[in-house]
Order: C-alpha cells, then structure tokens, then sequence
C-alpha cells in the first residue's frame, strides 16, 4: 500500500506513523547540516568519568571513538560496562535500576521495552534539553511517557527480514521471493543443494524472535487495527489469524528441516559467517547485523542482500521497521551536567561523523541533518525502495507500549519444535497481558 511523505506521528495511527518514518529516510537524503545540536565547550581542567552500560553484542569501535574526543574535548572519561542481550539483559537493567547501582548512561532499545523500565522513576527527563531539537519527532514518540522525552537516538533505524547470500541466490538461479510460499519454494531448492536454507542461532535468543517480529507489515496489512486492539485488549495473537501466522512461520521453518544442525548451539556470529561463506543462505534478521558483517568479513559485504519478511500476498509486500535503539540518563546520576556534555557531543554532527566513520551506514537516522553516503551497500540499497515508496510498517513495538520481554525465549521453544505456533502465541498472549496489566493499561 502507498503512503506520502509526511513529517508527524501519532503511536494510534499506523499510517501517521509510517509516513513520519518515510520522512526522517528523505531527511537522510537532504544532506543539509544543523548546528542546534551544539557542541558545549568547557575550560574546566577537573576530569571526571561517565560510565556507560550497553548490550555486550553492540560494536564498540564507534562508541570508542567519540569518547576518545569527548575525553580530550571536556575531561571527560568514559567507562564501558556490557551486559547480556535479550530477556536476561531486560532483568539485568531491571535490577540495576531497582537497587541504585546504575551507570550513568544507559544503552537500551526504545518503544514497549522503555515503558516496562518505569523511566519516569529511573530516568532523567531530556525533553527540554538543547540536544533534542535536531532528533526528529517520530522517535520521540517511541521514547515518551506522559508527554516527557527520555532518551536520545544511538544509532540507525533497522529494517527487519532476511538477509541472503547474493551469490548463491545466483548460483542457483533464485529470485528475491514477494510472498511466503515463494519463500519455501527457494528454501526447498537450497535444502535440496545441499545448504543450509535458514540460518538458526538460537544461543543467542534475541535472534529467534525475528521472523515473528518482521511480519508485522503482513499483519497490519491484513488487519490495519491490530495494533490498537491488542494494546486495548481486543485482541489476541492465538486468535488473530493473522498474527497467528507470523508463529506459524517460524514453527515451518523448523517443521521443513531448514536450519543449520546447530541451529540450538550456534551464536549470531556463526550466523554470520555462515551466511557469507554460502553455506547458510537466508538469515531471519534486523539489519544492524550488517556492522559485524562489514566488520568482520569486508570482503564479502558486497554479496548479502536484504528482503522484506514475505507475507501471504505479493500485493501487500512491505517491510517493518525498527526505530533506533536510545540512550538514558540514569537519575540518580552523581555526573548530570557531565551526561548532558557527553550526549551533547553524541548528537552533534562532529559526533555523528566520528561515531559512523568505524561503522557502515545500516538505515535511516532519527536526527536531522545527517548525509547519507553515496556508496552504501548492497542490502542497504535493496531497502531503498521500500522507504520511498512508503511501503513500510513500523514493528509493533512502536506503535504501542507492549512487547512481552520472554518474546525470545518463546520463540525459541516454537523455533525449535518444542511447543506449537498456537501454544507460543497463547503463552505470548500471557506475556503481554502480565506487561499491560504492570504497566496499568486501560482495558486490562
């Protein structure tokens, strides 16, 4: 379906939501600069340290570098402390914050994750901070409560799909599939090539969760109120067949002998690998995963492709889009003016280059003024059209405040065939009626 451009979101409305994202992509593309994120000078010898906590699997070699210029710039040092990703990460963060003993900054997703934190207990209010007036609205939205602005964009919007190996798509004569079924037809004709159809790396759960996660354009373009009636409890992912198909997708995968032997055991960076070797050719994914690629295997960037999780029509064909993750500033930091400098630095156009100069480009930015680079990369230029025809939906977690944090461990059971698609969705149903119900959601 097409929607114009537009440059306002409502969280209630898909469309007001979709165009807003269409609009931060095309503010990509402007390339014009803006200095209202202003860097602060200081002359103040006295050092002092900010620590910073993030997901272990996040690459740091951008974070690094512009700490090293905020370091020599301010005094300012800064410390790294990882923590796990997924669902034990969420408990981590949860825990930290309950007892007092948090970093000063906090590295975590936006959306329905946020508001199972309690940031108005937790973290500091930055709506009014100078920083935020080059961070476009329709990421505001997926970081407030109650009117009030809590975090600041890290990184790029994400695209959510499969990403696939060019060379053996071409080698076996395969063509990028509209719909699911045209999907199977290319993992049959993989499997029977003797390779890995779908990569599986369920050590690292979070990823288990994707092909349920990138349906989401399918399912709203089937049910344009899902999103609403879920969030008002009219709705239900067992009994919506729509959204009861994106379970039923990932139970498939499993069922038809697609995964890799290990699938239980591999790790997202086997995944990888896999995938640019060619001995893994399609890879359930969200695209922030093309840094360690480019990382890693720089030679063989130019071979990953990217598509759009197929729906069951090749007329609603779209992709579902992942805000970028926030930054947080812990309130009961003893270093507030410090924070503020370093996420100041952070937004600035200096420090949008220094942080993207150890990084490729992986989506649009959620900050005004930002250029995007002429040569981005093959999987980055397949998401292209999608983002300026406007066929784009984004993830669920962004258009409402819920995502039941064992998203990914029950994925993981019906990913691997220990429970059906219908007892993972009703067990999910579980998991967001337990968020709702903590978060005071009317209707629940």
């Amino acid at each position: 379906m097409k929607k114009e451009a537009g440059m306002s979101m409502l969280i209630g409305s898909k469309v007001l939501t979709v165009l807003s994202i269409i609009v931060l992509f095309l503010g990509v593309l402007t390339g014009c600069s803006s200095n209202e994120g202003r860097i602060l000078n200081t002359t103040n010898p006295k050092e002092s340290t900010i620590s910073i906590l993030i997901d272990n699997q996040i690459e740091q070699d951008g974070i690094r570098a512009v700490a090293a210029n905020i370091e020599e710039k301010y005094h300012i040092k800064t410390e790294i402390e990882t923590r796990p990703s997924g669902a034990e990460g969420h408990e981590v963060i949860k825990t930290r914050l309950a007892t007092g003993d948090m970093a000063d900054l906090v590295f975590y997703n936006s959306g329905s994750l946020l508001q199972a934190l309690n940031p108005e207990q937790y973290f500091v209010d930055l709506t009014n901070e100078p920083f935020m007036n080059n961070v476009y609205d329709s990421f505001k939205k997926s970081v407030m409560v109650n009117n009030k602005v809590f975090g600041l964009p890290f990184g790029n919007a994400l695209a959510g799909g499969w990403l696939y190996n060019k060379k053996v798509y071409r080698e076996l004569g395969l063509s990028v599939p509209k719909t699911w079924n045209e999907l199977i037809v290319n993992s049959d004709k993989i499997k029977a090539a003797g390779k890995t159809a779908v990569i599986g790396t369920y050590k690292d759960d979070w990823t288990s969760q994707l092909i349920v996660l990138a349906d989401n354009h399918n399912v709203i373009a089937q049910n344009t109120t899902f999103a609403e009636d879920l969030a008002a409890n009219k709705a239900k992912f067992a009994t919506t067949p729509t959204a009861l198909r994106s379970f039923e997708k990932l139970s498939e995968v499993y069922q038809k002998g697609y995964l890799n032997s290990d699938f239980k055991t591999a790790s997202y960076m086997d995944g990888v690998n896999m995938l640019v070797e060619g001995t893994g050719v399609q890879y359930p994914m969200v695209s922030g995963i093309l840094n360690a690629i480019e990382k890693n295997h720089p030679d063989q960037i130019q071979d990953i492709g990217f598509f759009p999780q197929p729906g069951d029509s090749a007329e609603t064909n779209g992709m579902t889009v992942f805000m970028p993750a926030a930054i947080y500033v812990n309130k009961n930091t003893q270093n507030i003016e410090a924070a503020k400098k370093w996420l100041t630095y952070f937004v600035s156009p200096e420090g949008v280059k220094t942080y993207h100069s150890k990084k490729i480009i992986v989506g649009p930015f959620a900050l005004k003024g930002m250029e995007f680079p002429a040569n981005i990369i093959p999987a980055v230029k397949d998401m292209l059209p999608y983002f300026e025809s406007g066929d784009t939906t984004p993830a669920l977690e962004n258009l409402i405040p819920l995502k039941g944090p064992n998203l990914p461990q029950i994925t993981t059971q019906v990913g691997s065939g220990q429970i059906s698609a219908k007892a993972g969705a009703v067990l999910y149903d579980q998991d967001v009626e337990k968020q709702a119900k903590e978060l005071g959601l009317t209707g629940w």
